[in-house]
């Protein structure tokens, strides 16, 4: 496959690897892609988190938030729960 930069592209990798890192072209290309997919990995991630919150709240699961005490307090349970689990589960 072959790709063409943009000018201000390959000024970046040139300029890049004339500071040591990456040590070739390929080098940079490589890493760009490796880094495309991790972000493309977390999105499908959250998207899925995002279909499965909304099907629990199609199911009347959830809870509303409307109010900033209502917010402060969803944020109070998932620290003390998060809080919780962590004592649960140390590292060792």
């Amino acid at each position: 496959m072959e790709v063409e930069l943009t000018p201000d592209q390959k000024a970046f990798v040139r300029e890049a690897i004339a500071t040591g890192r990456p040590r070739r072209e390929e080098d940079a290309v490589s890493e760009a892609l490796g880094l495309w997919e991790d972000r493309e990995r977390r999105r499908l991630e959250i998207l899925a988190a995002v279909d499965r919150a909304e099907e629990s709240l199609a199911r009347g699961e959830g809870r509303r938030v409307t109010t900033a005490d209502e917010a402060k307090q969803l944020a109070d349970d998932v620290r003390r729960r998060g809080m919780a689990l962590l004592n649960e589960n140390p590292k060792s």
